[in-house]
């Protein structure tokens, strides 16, 4: 039992350690989901689990990494193949439609590339820039919209997304 619990708990030397680490996890998670209630809100394909997810995976990376004792260098490597990998989901949210000549999901692309530098942020213990990045982008997300030469008729907003 002894050699289970030990490996349930390593990485955590201490139980200060360990509540560092269920703050930024739990953090991540719920600034994910304002982001995500947004798009939800408005009946998006990736809503409030899929950024949820994204915001709480890349705090993950970052936390595991740093519990770790990878270097900064280490850390900067795994942020940019966060950065790089997010965009192939992002890419997978944008349809562009031949026979309308538009162009559907650059926001919410943009939308899920934002929710993941919420989550390196937060992996990285920033949590007040965060939460400030989060409230941006939910007004962004929600104010905008709301901007008369931002309407469609079609109902979405830039390059219909």
């Amino acid at each position: 039992m002894e050699v289970l619990w030990d490996e349930l708990a390593a990485g955590f030397p201490d139980a200060r350690q360990l509540a560092h680490v269920v703050i930024r996890l739990i953090a991540a998670a719920l600034l994910g989901a304002a982001v995500g209630w947004e798009r939800k809100s408005m009946g998006k394909s990736a809503g409030l689990r899929t950024h949820m997810l994204v915001c709480l995976g890349t705090a993950l990376f970052v936390v595991a990494c740093q519990g770790s004792g990878m270097s900064s260098d280490g850390i900067s490597r795994v942020v940019q193949g966060l950065t790089t990998g997010i965009g192939f989901i992002g890419g997978g949210a944008i349809l562009k439609l031949a026979a309308e000549r538009e162009i559907h999901g650059l926001t919410t692309a943009a939308g899920i590339w934002m929710t993941a530098a919420i989550g390196v942020t937060v992996g990285l213990g920033a949590l007040g820039l965060a939460l400030l990045a989060t409230t941006i982008t939910v007004l962004t997300l929600a104010a905008i919209r709301l901007a008369p030469s931002e309407r469609r008729s079609n109902g979405d907003t830039d390059l219909q997304s």
